[in-house]
C-alpha cells in the first residue's frame, strides 16, 4: 500500500526543483502511507566531495555520539563540512578509501548508530511523520539536482522508526538507493543465505534485500539495467521498485504486474509513480502516461555534464 515515486529531468539545465516536484507527487500519494516518508535526491557536486549521513542512535546524547562520529571519520578522511539536527549528523567529507571500512567505524560506535546514506550525489532524508512534516524539517521546497527518488510509507509488517523508513541506501554502495512497494515473499530464505555470508541486516522490513541484492550485481560487473533484470528472477512475490545510482534512474515490476506503477515521459522529464494522481499533480493531464507490462525493467541515463546542486535545508534544521 505504500507510494514510490521517482522523477528524472532530461533537459540538463542542473537545476531542475526536485524538491516542490517530489512534494507534490508525495502529497498525491499520501492515502497510500502516512506512517513515514523519505527522498534521495541526487546532485553531483562540483568539489567532489562525499555527502555522509547518519542516525546518532534512538536516545541517549546525541552530541556526543555525534563528536564520536566526527572524531573517527575525521582520522580516515578530510571533513570539509560538519551539522547536526537531533538524531541526524550530516558530514561533507574528501574520503578515497573504502566506504564499508568508514561504515564499520562508525557504526562500531553502537548498535543503534547507523549510516543512512553516503554517496558522491546522493542526499537521503527521512523520517516517522507525511511529506509535508519532512518538509518542515529538511526545507525540500528548495532542494535541486538531477534526479530523485521518493517513498511515503504505510508498514504492514515492520515496526515504524526511521531505520524502517524508505529510501533504503544499499550500505556500502556509494550512491546506490531504492523504494519499493510490495512484498518480497522469499526474504526471509535470501536473508538466512546472506547471514550466512556475513551481510548485516538492518531492518525486519523486506524491502532492505533488494539494495543488497542489487549492489552484489553492480559489484559483479553488471549495469544497474541488467541488474534489475536478473532481480525479477530472483525475488518472488508483488512488487514494483525503483533504482537509483549518481547516473541512471530505473524501475522493476514483478513478472505478474501486481502491483501498480504508472510512467509519464517527456522530453524534459521522466516521471514515475504508484497512481496516476501524483504524475498529473506534476504534469497535469496533457502528457501521456502508460502502465509497464509485467516483468519489464528500464532505466534512462542522467544528461550528461550536470553541475553541483544540493538539498538546502534551514538554517534551523541540517546544513
Amino acid at each position: 500500500m505504500c507510494g514510490i515515486v521517482g522523477y528524472l529531468d532530461k533537459t540538463g539545465k542542473n537545476s531542475a526543483r526536485l524538491g516542490p516536484t517530489l512534494l507534490l507527487m508525495l502529497t498525491a500519494l499520501g492515502r497510500r502511507g502516512p506512517d513515514s516518508a523519505g527522498v534521495a535526491i541526487y546532485a553531483p557536486r562540483a568539489d567532489d566531495a562525499q555527502v555522509l549521513r547518519v542516525k546518532l542512535g534512538n536516545g541517549g546524547d546525541f552530541a556526543a555520539r555525534a563528536a564520536e562520529v566526527a572524531r573517527r571519520v575525521g582520522a580516515m578522511a578530510a571533513i570539509q563540512d560538519q551539522s547536526q539536527d537531533e538524531e541526524y549528523l550530516k558530514l561533507v567529507i574528501g574520503f578515497e578509501g573504502d566506504p564499508k571500512r568508514l561504515q564499520a567505524q562508525i557504526e562500531g560506535i553502537g548498535p543503534d548508530v547507523e549510516v543512512i546514506s553516503f554517496g558522491t550525489a546522493l542526499d537521503l532524508v527521512k523520517q516517522v511523520g507525511s511529506p509535508r512534516a519532512l518538509d518542515h524539517r529538511f526545507h525540500l521546497e528548495h532542494a535541486t539536482g538531477t534526479h530523485a527518488i521518493a517513498h511515503t510509507r504505510l508498514s504492514t509488517e515492520s515496526r515504524i522508526d526511521l531505520s524502517h523508513s524508505q529510501p533504503f541506501w544499499a550500505h556500502g554502495s556509494l550512491d546506490l538507493a531504492t523504494v519499493h512497494n510490495g512484498h518480497i515473499t522469499n526474504y526471509h530464505k535470501l536473508r538466512r543465505l546472506y547471514e550466512q555470508r556475513g551481510v548485516r541486516f538492518y531492518t525486519e522490513n523486506d524491502s532492505e534485500i533488494i539494495g543488497i541484492y542489487l549492489a552484489e550485481m553492480l559489484a559483479s560487473g553488471l549495469s544497474l539495467e541488467q541488474a534489475m533484470r536478473s532481480s525479477i528472477k530472483f525475488f518472488d512475490g508483488s512488487f514494483s521498485y525503483l533504482a537509483a545510482t549518481a547516473n541512471e534512474l530505473g524501475f522493476a515490476k514483478d513478472p505478474f504486474s501486481l502491483k501498480p506503477l504508472i510512467v509519464a515521459e517527456s522530453d524534459q522529464f521522466v516521471a514515475i509513480a504508484t497512481e496516476e494522481v501524483a504524475l498529473h499533480a506534476v504534469a497535469g493531464e496533457v502528457v501521456p502516461t502508460w502502465e509497464p507490462p509485467a516483468g519489464s525493467v528500464q532505466c534512462w541515463p542522467v544528461p550528461a555534464g550536470q553541475a553541483s546542486a544540493r538539498v538546502q535545508p534551514r538554517s534551523s534544521a541540517l546544513a
